[in-house]
């Protein structure tokens, strides 16, 4: 099967940083085309932040591509940082930071915790919303928190079992609530194990086969406390209520050019959430990569997420020519 490739690496042309709140800074770049599609990425996690790799799925000569951390991800500050960290607050800086880039309207990319972002803002801000890319559909439902914290041990166990196995036996009844505590401790001698041990779980089951660089990036420290304070906070805190809030009203969106990209063998968001997706928003292109786990980085992922990209801009360049006749 033919594979279509990144496109080569690109540095900013420009970056800043947005205060968002008296607490909350976020960091942002744009690249690409200054007078291009304007497209922005949303990060999974939620808390994992952005890589120069997330740069690499759009057209440099076509899209305007604007990147940023989300609170207390990545480059953000503070790291880590819980404090007004749920969605109605991501969705607002979304939308800020929109305002500070004079951009009128924006494609929306999103996968995993992203995808769960980008519908979020596409449903307040449907206006503003010119196209979607939504890939590893995650929904925020008890259902999905609980097969990533114990139904993944059925495919993963070696994973699983370092997973619990981090914790003394009689904390592993409530594996949630015994890494809240420690990711949530002053120490870093407690909180940094805590939070690789949370995120190399996450890495070692994103991918269909095991995926060095992935795992390498699982480690590295800033992403590791970023992730998994974050990701345990919004478990904790911000699933949605009622659980398929997300699944309502699509009406205000469904006439929002969209794709889903769902991996077949995606073990971190599995395919029956993408599924009822693609059952509540029939007019989005669905396409499930068949050799393919959860990471965006799996081959077949990345190739559909980059065919999708670049059939939406050739299809906005038609619009404007036929605008000009």
């Amino acid at each position: 099967m033919t594979r279509t490739p990144f496109f080569p690496s690109i540095e900013p042309y420009r970056s800043g940083r947005l205060k968002v709140d008296p607490l909350h800074e976020l960091y942002w770049e744009e690249c690409g085309a200054p007078d291009g599609l304007p497209v922005v990425f949303l990060h999974g996690g939620p808390g994992a932040g952005a890589s120069p790799a997330h740069r690499r799925f759009f057209d440099p000569r076509r899209y305007r591509v604007v990147i940023f951390d989300q609170r207390g991800a990545g480059r953000s500050t503070p790291l880590g940082e819980t404090t007004d960290n749920d969605t109605p607050h991501l969705v607002a800086d979304i939308e800020k930071l929109r305002q500070h880039l004079a951009i009128d309207r924006w494609f929306v990319f999103g996968g995993s915790w992203g995808s769960t972002l980008a519908l979020s803002y596409a449903k307040a801000h449907p206006d503003r919303t010119r196209g979607l890319f939504l890939r590893g559909i995650f929904l925020m439902q008890p259902s999905e928190i609980d097969w990533f914290l114990y139904g993944m041990k059925t495919v993963f166990p070696e994973a699983w079992e370092r997973f619990a196995g981090f914790l003394p036996e009689d904390e592993r009844g409530n594996l949630l609530a015994a890494y809240s505590r420690r990711l949530n401790d002053r120490d870093p001698a407690v909180r940094v194990p805590a939070a690789r041990s949370w995120s190399v779980y996450e890495g070692s089951c994103s991918t269909l086969m095991p995926n060095p660089e992935v795992l390498s990036t699982s480690g590295e420290e800033r992403h590791a406390v970023g992730l998994a304070r974050i990701e345990a906070h919004f478990f904790t805190n911000n699933t949605f209520k009622p659980e398929d809030t997300l699944l309502r009203g699509l009406e205000q969106v469904r006439g929002i050019p969209a794709v889903i990209v769902q991996g077949r063998y995606d073990m971190v968001c599995p395919i029956v959430t993408a599924e009822a997706l693609h059952k509540a928003w029939p007019e989005a292109d669905y396409i499930v990569v068949p050799d393919a786990g959860h990471s965006a980085l799996e081959p077949g992922i990345r190739s559909a997420l980059i065919d999708a990209t670049n059939r939406f801009a050739e299809k906005a360049e038609a619009e404007q020519r036929r605008a000009r006749v």
